[in-house]
């Protein structure tokens, strides 16, 4: 009989019946694969009927899943597993004759290989190395700042310059001018989700966060943004640390992705209690 290590790997579009195999194998590395995790338990392993286009597709040796890898629609969104680079490659040369990457995010060596197989020699328009912050209960410092709430469906039309300036600055796109009806909308449903924390004062929002992927195994956190005139108060140190100490209260870890060159909120992550881990990569194609 031969040993598992001679016999060649499998790939194959994942189904219900590997369900227990896909969440155990993100689960083995929680931190790295919170964004996976989250997509997983959200939408789970096959499309449910109505719902929009995606597929897992997993790399085995014999029974053992070695790599999973998230397909929005053709390419749409692209998320790979934080798994060896190679394995990546192998699931990204099966599939490259069906989609063309537009967006991926996560580890920046698995990145790397998808943008090199699947991206067709598009340029980026947007490509940001990053560094991904994780924090558990025990690691938290003192910062907290009791007036940060929940986001009101009424608060949109304060809520949306904020929503506006964090994408502006931080991704340089200007979602207003791509799809001003669909990203209103989308402001509006993470609301209805209970998903934005808000910092309120004298009547202006001046502050605010999102909680992005959210499984049991934790969630990321993103788009946090201060008004520009309203910084270097503290009130992002204070404001992370209380949706932090909020959220800690029942997940086991929170993460958040941090752009290499923006030197000032990893230092509020930091101090907060996060702790660095592995580089990653977003990038976006044309």
């Amino acid at each position: 009989m031969p040993s598992l290590s001679s016999m060649p790997a499998t790939i194959e579009q994942l189904g219900p019946q590997h369900t227990d195999a896909l969440r155990s194998f993100l689960a083995k590395d929680s931190t790295h694969n919170i964004y996976l995790l989250g997509l997983f338990e959200e939408f789970g392993i096959v499309p449910r009927a109505g719902r929009a286009r995606f597929a897992f597709h997993g790399r085995f040796d014999g029974k053992n899943l070695t790599a999973a890898l998230f397909v929005g629609g053709e390419g749409g969104l692209v998320v790979p597993s934080a798994s060896d680079p190679a394995f990546i490659s192998e699931l990204a040369e099966s599939l490259g004759s069906q989609l063309r990457l537009q967006a991926s995010v996560g580890e920046k060596p698995t990145v790397d290989a998808l943008v090199r197989i699947l991206g067709n020699n598009a340029k980026p328009r947007l490509s940001r190395v990053q560094r991904l912050f994780a924090v558990s209960a025990d690691d938290l410092g003192p910062f907290t700042n009791p007036i940060l709430r929940l986001a009101k469906e009424e608060d949109l039309p304060r809520l949306m310059p904020l929503a506006l300036g964090a994408v502006r600055e931080l991704m340089e796109r200007d979602p207003l001018a791509e799809d001003p009806n669909g990203y209103e909308a989308r402001v509006m449903q993470r609301v209805r989700g209970r998903r934005t924390y808000v910092l309120e004062e004298n009547g202006t929002l001046i502050f605010k966060v999102d909680i992005g992927s959210r499984s049991q195994h934790g969630a990321e956190l993103e788009g946090l943004y201060t008004l520009p005139q309203e910084r270097n108060k503290g009130h992002a140190t204070l404001c992370l640390g209380q949706i932090c100490r909020h959220l800690l209260s029942s997940l086991p870890r929170l993460v958040i992705r941090v752009d290499e060159k923006d030197e000032s909120t990893a230092r509020i992550a930091r101090k907060v209690g996060f702790l660095a881990g592995r580089v990653q990569r977003l990038v976006l194609l044309e």
